[in-house]
């Protein structure tokens, strides 16, 4: 069963074609596979070559979401899906037709196979075929044409046009994100595993003592060199990135843009005080350092905008006949733009897209009935899909429109057109200010302390307890000799759950007072009313409560920020853009159509026929 299971997905999980962020699956007709071309029901033919009821059928059983949707809406798109992969599929196996693959590059293929599923064994890899109905030869025949395909798509991207140097310094300017340098400071840092040691070393230092020295004499890193972070150049300590630092002490060291000297920061175990000499921000590299990247960048979209032209035209070329009308389709076009006409299958190819590869929305969905999901379908998804395709396919001419040297897929062209939409787009100190004002809760750590509590039921006796116990010794132990009932809470975070559960009374106590008294390794809290007893509770590891200071979230609110006022201005960027290209979404139309279409179709209910009523008996006469 187990090598079954693993050759049903290596045999017929064909090769991907990764395009325009799609996968176009290539998987041999079921008649080649089986010896004979075209053997099976003929559904349709695509330049002549069969694609039969079979292959259509063993790909919607191959497929959870295809064959868990019978009759309906979704049915019908799901109908429209199948067909149309199927022809892109045949288009491609036919545009592949003159290369050449050699039996030494097939037995290569079938070996990887073999052995990567541990079939080695000859019995064992023809029982495995049997198992999912395919023979040696057939399997040979299915790589022979899946390697086939890759060539082609190879040659194709090897015949495309090199980056030019107005496209290159395009892409540059567009997407400076990914040519940044990273942030570096030059520092110096003491180490050492006593804290008390380290806060003592702190206050020297905040009292005017010379750093590399005080490192040189008590650091355990780098001491031969005061404690700088990077190796010394003429004396002076080099630049180092976050990654030379623990993640925390990266990140206090980091927050001071303007130079100084951390608190003691305990990482792992050693403490640590970084004095940051100077900051040097991330900054764009120059174009001359990146040249190299930028140009395979762009060579790699080029590429796979060959690719897509390519299918493009296989498509715009193809001659389908349907043979079986079980298998009939409606393809019109759902909106146009920019004189490019969008298939509705191309919404369609989405949608299936989207609900395989959401888990939630498919359990989501199928929690609903046919006509919930179909509906749901229609309301929420395909009207985003339909306006995202209209922007996809605009893309090509806006960026000609505008004469920006644009590159790649027409997703690829909409993407750096949103970059360029929001290339102006800057955050203000008094921007990062006002987030930071109005959402401080983000910022903020609660108290939180491991409690125990002690209920008695006297206030005298509590009372005493509190005064008499020193912290020696075990507190459970020392509340139940003095007449207590101890519980344990834990770990308590001060929230407003841990308000809600231990009262209001008893939470001020731990979190919101000052008259806490040191018992031991904690300390305990006054005396509280709880009902009709009266508590002590004992805190250790209390750590207050504690706000991120501005300077140390300001990169991550500037990030934040930035990114989403790209995204707004991307947005307005891109709806002005289309609009001005006058589009025309057909939608509403086509799924109405639709469903007068499938409604026609689906068999009506015979009604039941209603009993007539019962004739009553006649009464005897005497």
């Amino acid at each position: 069963m187990k090598n079954k299971k693993l050759v049903n997905a290596a045999l017929l999980g064909i090769s991907a074609l990764l395009v325009v962020g799609m996968a176009y699956q290539f998987t041999p007709a079921l008649g080649d596979l089986f010896g004979k071309k075209d053997q099976g029901t003929p559904a349709l033919t695509v330049n002549g070559q069969t694609v039969t009821a079979e292959e259509l059928e063993a790909m919607k059983s191959g497929n959870p979401l295809l064959a868990g949707t019978d009759g309906g809406v979704l049915a019908d798109d799901f109908k429209l899906f199948m067909v149309d992969q199927q022809t892109r599929q045949k288009l491609v196996s036919q545009a592949a037709g003159d290369i050449q693959v050699s039996r030494e590059d097939v037995n290569a293929e079938v070996k990887k196979v073999r052995e990567a599923n541990q079939l080695t064994d000859n019995k064992a890899w023809t029982d495995a075929l049997q198992g999912v109905g395919l023979t040696d030869a057939n399997f040979r025949q299915q790589k022979r044409d899946e390697l086939a395909v890759n060539r082609k798509v190879e040659q194709i991207k090897a015949a495309a046009p090199k980056a030019t140097d107005a496209e290159i310094e395009q892409y540059y300017a567009l997407n400076p994100d990914k040519y940044q340098s990273e942030a570096r400071i030059v520092g110096r840092q003491i180490v050492t595993k006593d804290a008390a040691k380290a806060k003592s070393l702190l206050a020297q230092i905040r009292a005017g003592a010379d750093f590399a020295a005080l490192a040189s004499a008590n650091s355990e890193e780098n001491k031969d060199r005061g404690g700088a972070l990077g190796p010394l150049e003429n004396g002076q300590p080099r630049p180092v990135a976050a990654v030379a630092l623990p993640s925390d002490v990266a990140q206090a060291a980091f927050a001071l843009t303007s130079g100084g000297v951390t608190d003691v920061i305990n990482a792992a175990g050693k403490y640590h005080i970084v004095k940051v000499e100077r900051y040097l921000p991330a900054a764009l590299k120059p174009l001359a350092e990146v040249r190299s990247e930028v140009t395979t960048a762009v060579n790699e979209q080029k590429k796979e905008a060959a690719v897509e032209r390519w299918l493009d035209g296989l498509e715009r070329t193809a001659r389908v006949e349907v043979k079986d009308p079980a298998w009939k389709t409606q393809d019109p076009t759902v909106a146009t733009v920019a004189g490019e006409k969008i298939p509705y299958s191309a919404v369609v190819s989405q949608v299936v897209t989207q609900l395989s590869g959401n888990q939630q929305l498919s359990m989501m969905m199928s929690q609903m009935s046919p006509d919930e999901s179909a509906q749901f379908v229609n309301a929420q998804i395909k009207p985003t899909l339909v306006e995202q395709l209209i922007s996809g396919y605009a893309a090509p001419k806006i960026a000609q429109k505008l004469g920006l040297n644009l590159t790649g897929t027409r997703q690829e062209q909409l993407a750096a057109l949103n970059a360029y939409g929001a290339r102006n787009v800057k955050v203000s100190d008094a921007d990062i200010q006002t987030f930071y004002k109005s959402n401080i809760t983000q910022f903020q750590t609660p108290a939180s302390a491991t409690v125990s509590q002690a209920s008695f039921k006297d206030q005298n006796q509590a009372a005493a307890f509190r005064t008499d116990w020193n912290g020696q010794g075990d507190f459970v132990a020392a509340a139940t000799r003095a007449g207590g009932t101890v519980s344990e809470n834990g770990n308590v975070t001060g929230d407003d759950a841990a308000k809600q559960t231990l009262g209001e009374d008893l939470y001020a106590a731990l979190f919101g007072s000052k008259d806490l008294r040191p018992a031991g390794e904690g300390s305990l809290t006054r005396v509280v009313k709880s009902g009709e007893r009266y508590v002590v509770a004992y805190l250790t590891d209390l750590k207050a409560a504690a706000t991120q200071p501005l300077n140390v979230v300001r990169p991550q609110i500037q990030s934040q920020l930035l990114e989403s006022k790209k995204g707004e201005a991307s947005i307005a960027f891109m709806e002005q853009q289309v609009a001005a290209l006058k589009p025309v979404n057909n939608l509403q139309a086509v799924l109405d159509a639709q469903a007068k279409r499938v409604a026609a179709a689906t068999p009506k209910a015979t009604p039941t026929p209603t009993p007539a009523p019962a004739t009553p008996a006649t009464p005897a006469t005497e």
